[in-house]
């Protein structure tokens, strides 16, 4: 039997290959929005970050005919009032760099003591197929740095240190990444009802 075809709802190469990673060993060929050129930009403008998955999943479905698998992660900093949240890609400003948005966060909390750096990364995962809608949460706690580290990873990787470890996302590799990531939760618990699915 050949493999069923899920679209990840992302143009995010690294965010393809986290997720092909986590979800290795399905019968499935995940493919990322690269394949169908076609497809203009997702517009992502819910207020919540369930919202946004679920938008994502559906306009990919609907220009696909396929089913869609789409997330959205939002790094959450208790001591901003839980910002950028669902504006994390775009923090800074639209079509800015990870390194603005990094650079935006570490002087905002300029300094803010350690202990008040508490952060945490929300994913939501949405797998939608027309009929069909299944959603899966995911969240690492850790603190917000000083300064980037490491060069692995995407996003807020660099200055983001999760609970129990005294390196950024982006100083591990991608298999402890893959151990404990909000991503790795949500993706974890989709997989569990992908085996079933497919």
């Amino acid at each position: 039997m050949s493999a069923r075809r899920i679209v990840l709802a992302t143009r995010n190469k690294g965010k393809v290959a986290e997720i092909s990673e986590i979800l290795a060993g399905l019968p499935v060929e995940f493919v990322g929005l690269e394949v169908f050129p076609h497809l203009g930009e997702l517009i992502e403008d819910g207020a919540t970050l369930e919202e946004n998955a679920f938008k994502k999943a559906q306009q990919t479905y609907q220009a696909t005919g396929l089913p869609s698998l789409a997330d959205d992660s939002g790094l959450e900093v208790f001591h901003l009032g839980m910002r950028p949240g669902v504006i994390s890609a775009r923090y800074a400003g639209e079509h800015v760099t990870y390194e603005q948005n990094n650079a935006k966060l570490l002087a905002e909390l300029e300094g803010v003591p350690l202990s008040q750096r508490v952060a945490r990364f929300r994913c939501v995962a949405l797998l939608f197929d027309g009929t069909m809608e299944k959603m899966t949460t995911g969240i690492c706690h850790g603190v917000i740095t000083t300064a980037p580290s490491g060069h692995g990873g995407f996003g807020y990787d660099p200055i983001f240190q999760p609970k129990g470890y005294d390196r950024t996302f982006a100083e591990l590799s991608i298999s402890i990444k893959n151990s404990m990531s909000h991503r790795a939760k949500a993706f974890l618990a989709m997989r569990s009802f992908l085996e079933v699915y497919v």
